[in-house]
């Protein structure tokens, strides 16, 4: 497994994959505007790469951008399938190439990638391969995706009951960044984690004051990671926060990597984008 740290990597991870691809490359899209990555794309198929992207039927001011893409995929050589709309969003981020399986935090954008603390994964381990495969697969033929593998986080089909084990198994600390934790079940085993003296901190916000639970805000650049480190011993890298939308109302992907050198440098990531923000009270979380 190899971990990438946005803005740090930058677009070379993920071109590189592609530059390497001999026999397919299968590719998840939410937000694309990245034009190196979309020829690279092509080139793969100008040498007989079979490359196949599933491209999100909407997002937030961006369909006349996801239909321009199509067409431009199609021109290319590309197919192209568009996700269904029976969930309010399909919001993952996911390659897969030549065996390898590539779960992002961010989307193929310059904001999320240049000016954006994001992370993701790359991995060759065979379960996580062959489940977001088969996740492709369902997605791009609009059929049920059954999950196979405890450690590929699917929303909503495995999120809240791979999400809530991973939680409450911490047994001195929790790490995490996220936008905005929301969902009362999650704020629920936070709240007991910290009660048995787990350490809790959040770069992001809290929907709501919980005891034992500090907070700040990274201000220096966006924060678009979702990502959890428990016991610098494993971590979780994906594309949901922990609000009940992201949980179970949308495709959303991420991985549970029980890798402690990974866990370790996320976590050392996050020790130093906490000491630069600064740390807040937790009495100060309610009132934003």
């Amino acid at each position: 497994m190899k971990l990438i740290i946005q803005p740090d990597d930058g677009m070379t991870p993920v071109l590189l994959a592609i530059k390497k691809a001999k026999k397919a490359i299968d590719i998840v899209i939410f937000r694309f505007d990245r034009s190196e990555l979309e020829k690279a794309l092509a080139a793969a198929v100008g040498r007989g790469v079979v490359v196949r992207a599933l491209i999100a039927h909407t997002n937030r001011g961006g369909e006349k951008r996801l239909r321009k893409l199509e067409m431009a995929f199609l021109q290319a050589g590309v197919t192209v399938c568009r996700t269904a709309d029976d969930l309010t969003r399909y919001h993952g981020k996911m390659m897969i190439v030549d065996g390898t399986a590539h779960i992002y935090g961010f989307n193929y954008t310059e904001l999320d990638i240049n000016r954006s603390r994001s992370f993701g994964i790359t991995t060759r381990e065979a379960g996580i391969v062959k489940a977001a495969a088969a996740l492709f697969q369902a997605d791009a033929t609009r059929q049920p995706y059954v999950p196979t593998n405890d450690h590929l986080v699917v929303s909503p089909e495995s999120s809240r009951k791979l999400l809530s084990k991973f939680i409450q198994g911490a047994r001195k600390e929790l790490l995490i960044y996220d936008e905005k934790i929301s969902d009362k079940m999650m704020l629920k085993l936070l709240k007991d984690r910290a009660a048995a003296g787990v350490d809790v901190r959040v770069i992001g916000k809290v929907g709501k004051a919980i005891d034992g639970i500090t907070t700040t805000t990274f201000k220096r650049i966006r924060l678009h990671v979702r990502a959890i480190v428990r016991d610098r011993k494993s971590v979780f890298i994906g594309s949901q926060s922990l609000r009940r939308p992201q949980i179970d109302g949308r495709r959303e992907i991420g991985i549970i990597v029980p890798r402690a050198t990974i866990a370790k440098a996320v976590a050392n990531v996050f020790d130093s984008d906490w000491e630069e923000a600064g740390e807040e009270l937790p009495e100060a979380v309610g009132a934003r």
